[in-house]
Order: structure tokens, then sequence, then C-alpha cells
């Protein structure tokens, strides 16, 4: 038993969809999370400039003493991966988790992966998907307007959602699995879904990789019980407290803690 915190954090709010996936996965669990919103968004960012944000980001939810830490964005995940895997605490970032998923998916078929667009610039998705899955058409669609939609409080139903899923998915149609390599794109799987149709799967990186972090908790002997949240924003506080109820499903147990913005 380890009462300490699980740190999570991403980007802004898209990484409370790992956050919710953890809790129903290890509902005892103390979590602690950072959505750095004053600095959204990432996918507009140098891979230089995402390297040192991660080690930022990292270091900050580190300070608040947690036993293991979920990189719940894949623009980290894919731009800064050998950072996170020579953290000092144990760090688990989206991509790998993801990749492992797509790996279930039986067939020979395409395989899809959105993302923002410094994830698919990077080709961090595409390559190891590509070494996952040999022999596999792999197609990687950079996705830049679906972040400020989300974070705009727009879900699956908005019309203005639906107009960008068809224009950026229409070459991922008659895919066996797309890969949602953003974790901000579970608030608006249903719309992905309507799109692509009923024989193509989706399959979140925010939630392998709340189920990896789980798995690791478990195997160590380091789950904790308590269930207590806590939420760190660099942006508005009040805005992110709001909002986070959208990518929860219910309502935030404690307002969101103002954290400055720190400089790249």
């Amino acid at each position: 038993m380890d009462n300490r915190p699980v740190g999570i954090f991403d980007s802004g709010l898209g990484g409370l969809t790992a956050m919710k996936a953890l809790r129903e996965l290890l509902p005892g669990e103390n979590i602690i999370y950072f959505g750095d919103t004053g600095r959204l968004p990432y996918g507009e960012k140098s891979r230089e400039q995402l390297r040192r944000m991660a080690v930022q980001d990292l270091d900050l939810i580190a300070a608040c003493g947690v036993k293991a830490i979920i990189v719940a964005c894949g623009t980290l995940s894919s731009n800064a991966a050998e950072i996170l895997d020579a953290y000092p605490i144990p760090s688990f970032g989206v991509l790998k988790a993801g990749v492992a998923g797509m790996q279930k998916i039986p067939g020979t078929g395409v395989l899809g992966v959105i993302a923002t667009e410094a994830s698919i610039r990077s080709g961090a998705f595409e390559r190891a998907l590509r070494q996952a899955c040999p022999g596999r058409e792999i197609r990687a669609v950079a996705c830049p307007d679906f972040v400020p939609l989300i974070e705009s409080g727009r879900g699956s139903a908005d019309p203005l959602v639906r107009e960008a899923v068809a224009r950026y998915c229409e070459s991922l149609q008659g895919a066996d699995a797309v890969l949602l390599g953003c974790t901000h794109y579970g608030i608006i799987a249903d719309a992905i879904a309507d799109f692509l149709g009923e024989k193509t799967a989706l399959v979140s990186a925010a939630t392998c990789g709340a189920a990896v972090a789980a798995q690791y908790l478990i195997v160590n002997g380091l789950t904790g019980e308590g269930g207590g949240e806590r939420f760190l924003a660099s942006g508005d506080p009040a805005a992110f407290t709001r909002a986070a109820s959208t990518f929860l499903g219910r309502t935030a147990a404690h307002a969101a803690e103002a954290v400055p913005v720190m400089e790249i």
C-alpha cells in the first residue's frame, strides 16, 4: 500500500480522459492533475520547446510528492520519449501504450493514427506503429483544429467538430483501426466513430496509458486508498474547473489551484 498520489499532466484538459480511466481502474488512488492551459496548445511548439517543457512539467508534478507520473500528452510522448524514460520517478507516456493497443487489432488492413501537428511531424507514432505492426499500411494524420475546438467546450454533436472530423479523417475511412494519439480526442470520439463507421475500431492512447500505469502500481504493490484529487492549472483555474466536468463526466472534487506559467 502506498498512499502517495499519482501525478498526471497534459497541455490542457485532455489528460483528464486518462485520469478518468485510471479512476475507473483504481478508484482508491489519490491523484494530482496539472493542466498546462497557460501554454496551450502544445501541438504548435517546436521539438526543442517541447523537450524543455517536458522537463518543466515533470519537475512540477514531481515536486508534489508523487509515486508515478502519467504523461497524458501525445505531443510530449512523441517528442521527448527518452526524457520520460530517464526520469527518476516512473513515468508513463501514451505513445508506447497506445501502439501496444494497436498491436492487438487483428487483420492485415490499414491502421491510422490522428494526433497533433507536432506529434505527426515527429514521425514517432508512425515509426512505432510500423515496427509494431509490420506489413500493414500506416496512415498518420495531423488534426490541428481538434484541440482548440475541444478546449473551447465543443463536443461530438457540434457542427464545427463534425466538419473538422470529416476534413481530417477522410483518408482513414476503411481503416481497421485508428489510434487517438492525443488525449483530447476521446472527448469527440463519438463524432470520429460516426464518420469512420462501425468497421473501424478506435484505440484511445489515454485509456491505454492509464492501463499501463495501473498495472505497474498493482504489480509493484503501490496501489493506494483514499481517492483524493487535486487540480493545478497554469491558465485560468476557474475556467479549468468549469470545463473539467465535461472531461471527467462529473463535477471536479475541488477547484483548480493556479500555478505560474513557466517560460520556455
